[in-house]
C-alpha cells in the first residue's frame, strides 16, 4: 500500500497544532474547519514519494500555481460544487504554465483521504504522476453550509 510510504515521509516534527488547532501529522489535519489551511509542503513531499515510488522526479511548489489552486478552491466553495478542470487548465496555460493539468475534487476532509481517492481514481492518478510536471500548487477552501463542505485543487505543470 503506498499511503503507509507516503506517512513515512512526515517527520517527527510535523506532530504539531495544525491552523485548526489539530493535533498530529499534516496529513490528518481535518480542512472541514473556518480557517483550515492545508500543509502544501507536506502534500509536495506525499505527492513526491509518490512519484519517486513510480521512478518520477518529485514536484516544486509553485507560487503561482498555488495561488491560482487557491482561487479555484474558493470559486468552488462559493458555488457549491467542483469545478470543471479545462476551466483551470485553460487558466493556467494563459498564465504561461505549460501543459497544465489539475485534480478538483469536493468531499475529502483530510490530505490524506483526498491523495487516497486520487490515487485510486486513472484520471486523478494521472495528474499526480504526469512524467511532464516540475511544478506544483494545492489548496482547499471549506463552505461549512454546502453538500460537500470542503474543496480540492491539486494543478501541476511543467
Amino acid at each position: 500500500m503506498v499511503l503507509p510510504l507516503a506517512l513515512a515521509a512526515c517527520s517527527a516534527s510535523e506532530a504539531t497544532r495544525g491552523s485548526t488547532g489539530a493535533a498530529g501529522p499534516s496529513l490528518y489535519w481535518p480542512m472541514a474547519a473556518t480557517g483550515a489551511q492545508i500543509d502544501a509542503s507536506a502534500a509536495r513531499d506525499m505527492i513526491a514519494t509518490y512519484r519517486r515510488n513510480k521512478g518520477l522526479p518529485p514536484l516544486a511548489l509553485d507560487p503561482g500555481l498555488q495561488r491560482l489552486a487557491e482561487t479555484e478552491t474558493a470559486a468552488m466553495a462559493a458555488a457549491g460544487r467542483p469545478s470543471q478542470a479545462d476551466i483551470v487548465k485553460t487558466v493556467a496555460a494563459r498564465m504561461g504554465f505549460p501543459e497544465p493539468a489539475a485534480n478538483l475534487s469536493a468531499g475529502y476532509h483530510t490530505l490524506a483521504e483526498a491523495f487516497s481517492g486520487w490515487r485510486d481514481s486513472p484520471s486523478h492518478n494521472a495528474v499526480m504522476l504526469d512524467p511532464t510536471a516540475t511544478r506544483m500548487g494545492i489548496a482547499t477552501a471549506y463552505a461549512p453550509g454546502s453538500k460537500y463542505k470542503v474543496y480540492w485543487a491539486l494543478l501541476v505543470a511543467k
